[in-house]
Parts: structure tokens; C-alpha cells; sequence
């Protein structure tokens, strides 16, 4: 048995050197709304998608050695079909088709994929961080 109980996920975080870049292609991408956010030393900037998923973006700390994210915000970004399968955020959309071409309409670099179902589409890209995202949408049988 669990030893948590009522478990639901409250908020995914980003660290960032530009929360405000950051958190304009969330908005845009994926219809996040901007929300209150409590006051801290740093800048943060907490989003809301639907009823309950939340996206902390925190103002990176310079002190901080670590690479901005898998691929270096100050770099072109890396192909994204070489997006490491383990790193990465997917978000579910009904319309797969548009909604990649949108991507596609803004200069986003993406690599599309289908399940061995045939079914299911996966489209990878990544935040103007180089934060691997992924969104996945089913086709209508």
C-alpha cells in the first residue's frame, strides 16, 4: 500500500534566465493562463492549464553551473528526434493535425511519429529552453 493517499500532481517547475520568454511560449503554444503568483526572492511565474495542472517557471539562479536544460538555451536548439525518451513533458491535444501545423507555422522544429498502432501520433519539440516536450494525439477509428 501507498503511504500517500488523495496523491494528485500539483505543478511541474522550470528554471529559467527569461521566465517571461518562457512563459509566452506556453501561452501560446498551449493556451496556459498567467495566475498569481506568490512572492519570493527570485521572479517566478506560475501558469495554469484546465482545472488543476500548474507550471512554475522560476527565474534561474546565476550561480547555478548547470546547463538551462538538456540543450543550452544560448545554442541552436538540437533536432528534435534525438530528444532523450526519458526527458520530456507530454501533453495530449484533439487536434493533432492542426495543432502540429500550427508548431510548424511558428518555425518550431518538430519530429513526428506514430505508434505501431497506427493509432496513436507523437509530435517532439522543444521550449525556447530546450525542455523536451511532447504532444500525443489519437486518430479516429
Amino acid at each position: 500500500m501507498a503511504a500517500a493517499k488523495g496523491v494528485s500532481l500539483n505543478h511541474v517547475s522550470r528554471e529559467s534566465s527569461d521566465i517571461k520568454r518562457l512563459a509566452q511560449f506556453y501561452i501560446e503554444i498551449f493556451g496556459f493562463e498567467q495566475i498569481e503568483s506568490p512572492k519570493f526572492d527570485f521572479d517566478v511565474i506560475w501558469l495554469k492549464l484546465g482545472p488543476s495542472f500548474y507550471l512554475h517557471l522560476i527565474e534561474r539562479d546565476p550561480s547555478t553551473k548547470l546547463p538551462e536544460g538538456p540543450w543550452s538555451a544560448s545554442s541552436a536548439v538540437a533536432d528534435p528526434k534525438n530528444l532523450p525518451r526519458g526527458h520530456h513533458i507530454c501533453f495530449s491535444v484533439s487536434n493533432f493535425d492542426s495543432f502540429v501545423q500550427t508548431l510548424k507555422d511558428k518555425g518550431v522544429n518538430v519530429h513526428e511519429r506514430s505508434q505501431p498502432d497506427g493509432k496513436t501520433k507523437q509530435v517532439f519539440f522543444f521550449d525556447p529552453d530546450g525542455n523536451g516536450l511532447e504532444v500525443s494525439g489519437r486518430s479516429a477509428e
